[in-house]
């Protein structure tokens, strides 16, 4: 596996797992100080994984083989 595709499958982990600490905790009415910190690390891994998952995807596009040029013109 390259390693584009491992840094674009670890973003979308980290997605994942922040959006479950993220809207996981809203449901609990408890509010104390470690629900509040694992909330707002959960929104800081969600966005810091939609980077990773960009910064993949653009590695992938760009180590692309460009497909060569065939100037072919003879008649």
């Amino acid at each position: 596996m390259k390693s584009e595709s491992i840094i674009i499958f670890v973003g979308i982990i980290m997605i994942i797992v922040g959006l479950i600490l993220f809207y996981l905790i809203e449901i609990f009415i408890n509010i104390d100080p470690i629900t509040q910190y694992l909330n707002h690390s959960g929104l800081f891994l969600g966005l810091i994984g939609i980077g990773v998952a960009m910064a993949g995807a653009l590695l992938r596009l760009m180590a692309r083989e460009d497909v060569p040029i065939q100037e072919d013109f003879d008649v």
